[in-house]
């Protein structure tokens, strides 16, 4: 017997979440379980990537609300159809649709995943949260600060909570790769240092500008800055460049389906986050030999050690930002060192596959807490 897996989420475009899934459908053998996804939209390239892993991705459209029944009918109608053992909700509207979808459908597990630290949602959202949950068999925390969060403000009970640290797959490093002609392509020189930043541009949450700003307050010309990533606040970001005259040394490459080419040009990651679930980024860059600059925010005060992998700030503090930029520029044995250590926690907690891993044997455990299988 196949097992039936329906994941459900928001929009598969190119953020951290339909990476995961994407990696956890390319991981379950195909032998051994079937898998279907539901999302909001698909949009970009990964839709064809779970379409090439064999997995069928279905869009049914935006919901207006997490109870937008005209959506939960066409999740029903599916469930109906496919008859899944196992629904999987990620982010706050696949969540609301394997919760609601799981229970009147009859699936027989149910479960969640939390992929956020969502320290400023309303206090509406978190009963509505706590409502939704009450259908799941086990609700998944994607780091630390968000099992803690699940526990002490949602009031989930400890034994329906399941710590699976997020992962990141391991990067292929082509070591033919050209990294001054490469840095020479963007306008970046050989004696420069780099900077760097790979995520959405979703300022109120990522905080790029705090990062352009604390550029600017190093008033050095040498020291570079590379934006990779896409979204809402890339002219708002664009115009804070322009504003601070640091077209020159300030480079938006956009989206990149492949961006280790410019880990691989950067000396630092920042990462100066309002806040943040999980933060993959993160992980990518020490799995690149980078230190890390974090805002000491959710999960990502998991992620870094402060002082051995990396530095850890106060969020939205572009003096602290500045200050630990300009030590990483000054101690080059002390930033290697950070690169090595932060490259050895990540392989060792943070990959793709034990993430992977993980959650299939979680699967396997409540398949047979069920009694669907032995």
């Amino acid at each position: 017997m196949k097992v039936r897996v329906l994941f459900c989420q928001e929009t598969i475009a190119s953020g951290g979440v339909e990476q995961r899934r994407l990696s956890l459908a390319r991981f379950l053998d195909n032998e051994k379980y079937e898998v279907k996804i539901i999302c909001t939209y698909k949009k970009g390239p990964l839709p064809s990537e779970f379409e090439k892993a064999g997995v069928e991705v279905i869009a049914v459209g935006g919901m207006k609300h997490p109870f937008h029944w005209a959506i939960h009918k066409k999740v029903l109608g599916i469930i109906k159809q496919f008859k899944p053992h196992i629904i999987h909700g990620a982010v706050f509207e696949g969540n609301a649709m394997a919760s609601i979808g799981g229970f009147i459908g009859k699936v027989p597990i149910v479960l969640v995943e939390e992929t956020s630290h969502p320290i400023y949602r309303s206090k509406k959202a978190i009963l509505l949260q706590r409502f939704l949950f009450t259908a799941a068999d086990r609700i998944i925390g994607i780091s630390q600060s968000v099992t803690e969060f699940l526990k002490e403000v949602v009031k989930i009970p400890s034994k329906k909570i399941k710590l699976i640290n997020n992962g990141v797959g391991i990067p292929e490093i082509d070591l033919d790769f050209d990294k001054q002609s490469f840095r020479s392509s963007i306008g970046i020189g050989t004696n420069d240092f780099v900077v760097g930043f790979v995520g959405r541009l979703f300022d109120d949450v990522k905080l790029v500008t705090i990062l352009v700003k604390a550029i600017a307050e190093l008033k050095d010309e040498k020291v570079k800055l590379v934006i990779v990533g896409d979204g809402k606040d890339f002219d708002l970001i664009q115009k804070t460049i322009i504003e601070l005259k640091l077209t020159k040394q300030v480079f938006m490459v956009g989206y990149q389906q492949i961006p280790s080419p410019y880990y691989q040009i950067m000396d630092v990651f920042a990462i100066p986050s309002a806040h943040e679930g999980f933060g993959l980024s993160a992980v990518e860059a020490m799995m690149h030999r980078l230190p890390v600059i974090a805002s000491n925010v959710g999960g990502l005060k998991n992620i870094v050690v402060e002082g051995t992998t990396g530095y850890l700030v106060p969020s939205n503090s572009v003096e602290a930002l500045t200050e630990k930029i300009q030590s990483l520029i000054q101690f080059a044995e002390r930033r290697i060192k950070m690169g090595n250590d932060g490259y050895e926690r990540a392989m060792e907690f943070y990959t793709s596959k034990k993430y992977c891993e993980a959650v299939e044997n979680l699967y396997l455990d409540l398949l047979i807490e069920k009694g669907i299988s032995k």
